[in-house]
C-alpha cells in the first residue's frame, strides 16, 4: 500500500510541479519577448532610418553632382550611422567607406583650439595676453591683439595672404613675418571677420611655445588619447591608406582638385586628414574631461563678445547657435576640392558630420537634413518671403546674377579681401555656373539683419529648375562685404 500510495501521490506532484514549472516558463517567455522586442523595436526603428537618410544623402549627391561623401550620425557619443556613399576617387573607381580619409578644411580649427585650450589649461598660455609676449619681432599693430582676437576671429587680420601665392613653399618664421606686413583691417575686438591667417599664427604660437611643430602637438595631445588612429595633418608626399582625391566643377565639368605647396597645405587652420570615425570619437569625448576641463569647452562654445558690448555667434573654434529653440555648435570646413561639416545638438546630444570631396558641395545642408530625419523637431520651417523694403539692394543682386553668368561683373563693388577671394577664379565659376541655371525668374527676400558694421540680406533665387538661397553682405558705405550661393 506505501509503494501504490507512493505511486499515486508521485504522479500528483509532479504534475503540480509541472504546472509550476509551466507557469513560470510562460512568465519568462513573455517576459524574454518582451525583451527582445524592446531590442527589435529600436533597432528597426534605427533602421528605417538609415533607409530614409540612405535615400536623401543618393538623391542629394546626384542633385549636387557630388562624387563621393561619408556620413556619420552619433547619439549619446554612440555611433548610429557610419556609412560611405559614391567614390573617393574617379578615376580609379574606389568607393568611399567609413574608414575614407578626407580633408578637414576649417573644422580643423577647432583642433587648433583644444591645443591653444591645453596650453592654457597647463598654465603656458593667458587667453588674454597680447601675442607679442609668445612671438618674437611683431609689429606695434600686433600688441593689442590677445591669444583670444585670434580664436575668436576679431584680431583684425584678413582671411588669408593672397599675396603669398599657394604654389610656393615658406618656413613658419616667413610666414610669420609676411603675415606681420599686412595691415590690420579693424582694431582687435572691434568686429569680426574670419580669418585663416589669424589661425596660421596660432599653429606657429604653439611650434614655439612647445618647440614641436603644431600637428605633431595636436597628434601626442588628442589624436593619439582619442585613438582617432587616422587622424594627422595633410601630407601629399606619404602613402596614406583610404585617402580621397578632392573635385570641383568647372563649367560643368568634374576636375581634379587645384594643387596647393606642402607646407602652406599644413598651416593650423585646417589643414587635416580624418575619417568620420575619428570625428565619432572626437565627439564623445566632448562629452567628457579627457582631453579638456569642461570650463574649458564651456569658454570654447561660448559667443565672443565685441568692444561695444555686443556679441557675435562665434567661440574657439565653433560657431555656437540655436536652432528651433535648441543649442547647436558648428563649423565648416572647405579646401582643396573638399567640404566637412560638423553639427552638434547639445541638447539632443545628437551629432552629424559630414565629409564630401567636392568643392561646390554643400554639406552644411546635408547635415541638417540627415538631422531632421533622426530628429524631425529639428527640421526648420521653410522660409517665407518677407517684405523688401530695400528694393535697390534686391535690384542690386538680380543685376549681380545676371553680370556674373554674363562675366562682365565689375570687381570694384567688392570690398578688397572679398574681391580677392572671388576675382578672377571664382567668379569665373560662379559665373558659368549661373549661366547654366538659365534666366533668373523671381527673387524673393527671405532674411534681412544687422551682423556687426555689415547688412546681411538673404533671397530665394528661383530659375527654371533650380532654386538657390542667395546671401549678401553690405558695409554701411554699401560696398560688397561677401556674398554666398547655396543649394535649397
Amino acid at each position: 500500500m506505501k509503494r501504490l500510495g507512493f505511486v499515486s501521490v508521485l504522479p500528483t506532484a509532479i504534475g503540480k510541479a509541472m504546472r509550476i514549472e509551466a507557469t513560470t516558463l510562460g512568465r519568462l517567455l513573455a517576459i524574454t519577448a518582451g525583451i527582445i522586442l524592446l531590442f527589435v523595436a529600436p533597432r528597426a526603428a534605427q533602421e528605417g532610418l538609415s533607409a530614409k537618410a540612405d535615400e536623401y544623402i543618393k538623391a542629394e549627391m546626384q542633385k549636387q553632382r557630388i562624387p563621393g561623401l561619408s556620413l556619420a550620425v552619433i547619439k549619446d557619443g554612440q555611433i548610429v550611422l557610419a556609412k560611405g556613399y559614391g567614390l573617393a576617387n574617379v578615376e580609379h573607381q574606389v568607393p568611399v567607406k567609413p574608414e575614407t580619409i578626407f580633408q578637414s578644411g576649417s573644422v580643423g580649427k577647432q583642433f587648433t583650439a583644444t591645443a591653444v585650450m591645453i596650453l592654457v589649461e597647463e598654465g603656458k598660455i593667458t587667453l588674454d595676453d597680447s601675442i607679442s609676449k609668445y612671438l618674437d619681432n611683431t609689429p606695434k599693430s600686433w600688441r593689442g591683439i590677445t591669444v583670444r582676437h585670434l580664436l575668436t576671429h576679431t584680431a583684425g587680420m584678413i582671411m588669408y595672404p593672397y599675396q603669398l601665392g599657394l604654389r610656393n613653399d615658406y618656413t613658419e618664421d616667413e610666414l610669420l613675418k609676411h603675415a606681420a606686413s599686412i595691415p590690420l583691417t579693424f582694431q582687435p575686438g572691434e568686429k569680426w571677420s574670419y580669418s585663416n591667417l589669424g589661425y596660421f599664427v596660432l599653429g606657429i604660437m604653439i611650434s614655439k611655445l612647445t618647440g614641436k611643430f603644431y600637428g605633431d602637438f595636436i597628434q601626442e595631445r588628442i589624436f593619439k588619447p582619442l585613438g582617432m588612429n587616422t587622424a594627422r595633418v595633410i601630407n601629399e608626399a606619404d602613402i596614406i591608406p583610404n585617402r580621397a582625391a578632392g573635385y570641383r566643377l568647372v563649367e560643368g565639368e568634374l576636375k581634379n582638385q587645384e594643387w596647393v605647396s606642402p607646407t602652406l597645405n599644413t598651416t593650423a587652420d585646417g589643414s587635416l586628414y580624418l575619417t568620420v570615425l575619428d570625428m565619432a570619437k572626437w565627439d564623445a569625448a566632448l562629452y567628457g574631461e579627457k582631453i579638456l576641463k569642461k570650463s574649458s569647452l564651456d569658454q570654447m562654445w561660448t559667443a565672443v563678445k565685441l568692444n561695444n558690448g555686443e556679441t557675435y555667434p562665434y567661440g574657439f573654434g565653433w560657431f555656437p547657435s540655436e536652432t528651433q529653440g535648441r543649442r547647436v555648435i558648428y563649423h565648416a570646413g572647405g579646401w582643396q576640392g573638399f567640404r566637412s561639416y560638423i553639427e552638434r545638438y547639445v541638447d539632443d546630444k545628437l551629432t552629424v558630420v559630414v565629409f564630401a570631396n567636392l568643392e561646390q558641395a554643400n554639406a552644411d545642408k546635408i547635415a541638417r537634413d540627415v538631422a531632421a530625419i533622426y530628429n524631425p523637431e529639428l527640421m526648420a520651417p521653410p522660409a517665407k518671403a518677407i517684405e523688401d523694403k530695400e528694393p535697390k539692394v534686391t535690384a542690386l543682386v538680380k543685376e549681380l546674377v545676371q553680370k556674373f553668368a554674363e562675366g562682365a561683373v565689375d570687381p570694384n563693388l567688392f570690398m578688397p579681401e572679398a574681391r580677392a577671394k572671388l576675382f578672377p577664379d571664382a567668379a569665373k565659376q560662379a559665373g558659368a555656373f549661373l549661366k547654366s541655371l538659365g534666366a533668373l525668374s523671381l527673387i524673393e527676400l527671405v532674411e534681412r539683419k544687422e551682423e556687426v558694421s555689415n547688412r546681411v540680406y538673404r533671397y530665394r533665387l528661383t530659375f527654371k529648375e533650380t532654386i538657390l538661397f542667395g546671401k549678401i553682405m553690405l558695409t554701411k558705405e554699401g560696398k560688397i562685404a561677401g556674398i554666398q550661393l547655396q543649394p535649397e
